[in-house]
């Protein structure tokens, strides 16, 4: 079974092959590290970088941190104004000489391409976005960061980077394996008493399974929550897409309970704007660590996990709408999720339907925004109701949705304990 995905810029990139070099290149200077404040986005990590252009300036853009691909992509804006392109279609272009994160430069020394998906005889080729219902023009790859320390700080929203030894780490470490080639992390694991290696994915928005263990598991414990339709921050595949809940989760030294997965092909996880071999049965996405402080020490293949809050996301809370963004800035509505065995949202001729467009949103337009930001309106209390305008051939209509609990959690041993 194919990990299920939403159209367009996939099929555009399916074909390139890896941007990264296997030959590692010099290492940064020493003692330097700085602190940037970050944007999370659909759970994704988002922060300002400084790209070179050809008139000698610095072009002010935003990159996603992406530990799980080594792959470098970005938009055609950023390629042509740094005068990189050569090629008339999607392709691969020179890759920069380097960014800047705050006043420290980031060498890309070793990176032989980025992959631009948009090209001149698109209809949108001023769009500055890699993935759309991002708004990042790059990503910063695993091949580069690599070469750093790291620290991801997801309850603070900030970003350090410096050179190896540069960071003081906090928390709990784990020894993990890191690809010396493309700098993919592997993380020992467990999944109802069983071992496995998953990846560390703060790229990916969402935590996914190989199509065999995810079936198997769901084979084997059918009490747990379970649904078809991404909503939320899953919101990356399509109608048919599954999702479920695991009990419990070991992560290295973590135990992590009601991880949200979906199942990916078997040798290879596809979503909009990539196309990654998954070297285990799987990855965690960051939707499962937005509450910890993930410190990454390449160098000595160490990650630490500092919890900084205390926090039950209601992730799930949504309208069952499930979304694709268009690279025009709409939000196209594939489908609704079920609910309770019926559709969540009014569908057929009085209602939504597949291919209309999601327009605003209790009056507030929708157009141009990111997908995590629209599901920030979309999300809720559980019956709170949503005033959605639709467009259907050529035509506005109001449909009221309320608000749904998918994938209920399941209660901990300790919630169990008190209930008896």
């Amino acid at each position: 079974m194919r990990f299920c995905f939403a159209v367009g810029i996939l099929l555009l990139l399916c074909g390139l092959g890896r941007a990264q070099d296997k030959n590692k290149h010099a290492p940064p200077p020493e003692g330097k590290v700085v602190t940037v404040p970050a944007v999370i986005d659909h759970k994704r990590v988002i922060i300002n970088v400084g790209v070179p252009t050809l008139n000698g300036t610095i072009e002010r853009v935003r990159a996603w941190i992406d530990t799980g691909d080594p792959n470098l992509f970005e938009s055609w804006h950023i390629a042509t104004v740094s005068g990189r392109v050569t090629c008339a279609g999607p392709c691969w272009a020179q890759a920069p000489t380097g960014i800047i994160i705050g006043d420290m430069e980031i060498s890309f020394d070793g990176v032989k391409g980025a992959g631009v998906p948009i090209w001149p005889d698109f209809d949108y080729p001023d769009t500055k976005v890699v993935i759309p219902g991002v708004k990042a023009e790059m990503n910063l790859p695993a091949s580069v960061l690599r070469h750093y320390d790291v620290l991801i700080d997801f309850p603070g929203r900030k970003l350090t980077i410096g050179t190896p030894g540069s960071i003081h780490f906090n928390g709990v470490p784990a020894k993990v394996q890191i690809n010396p080639d493309t700098g993919v992390i592997t993380v020992p694991s467990k999944i109802d008493n069983k071992k496995y290696d998953l990846e560390l994915d703060l790229g990916s928005p969402m935590s996914s399974l190989s199509a065999d263990l995810f079936g198997a598991l769901a084979t084997a414990h059918p009490d747990w929550p379970h649904m078809t339709g991404a909503v939320g921050p899953v919101n990356v595949g399509g109608t048919k897409c599954r999702v479920m809940r695991l009990d419990r989760l070991q992560f290295g030294p973590l135990f992590l309970t009601n991880v949200a997965v979906v199942p990916l092909a078997k040798d290879r996880m596809e979503v909009p704007g990539r196309v990654v071999d998954v070297a285990g049965a799987g990855l965690l996405g960051s939707e499962a660590l937005q509450n910890y402080r993930v410190g990454i020490d390449y160098a000595h293949s160490t990650v630490y996990f500092d919890i900084g809050r205390l926090f039950n996301f209601p992730d799930f809370d949504v309208i069952g709408l499930i979304l694709h963004a268009e690279y025009d800035g709409k939000f196209t509505i594939l489908g609704v999720a079920d609910f309770d065995g019926k559709p969540s949202v009014p569908s057929g001729p009085e209602g939504v339907q597949p291919g209309d467009h999601l327009v605003a949103v209790d009056d507030i337009p929708v157009q141009g925004e990111t997908m995590g930001e629209v599901w920030s309106m979309l999300g809720g209390v559980p019956r709170q109701e949503r005033k959605l305008t639709i467009e259907h051939d050529g035509k506005q209509v109001v449909v009221a949705a309320s608000v749904r609990h998918f994938l209920a959690e399941l209660p901990d041993d300790s919630d169990t304990k008190k209930k008896k």
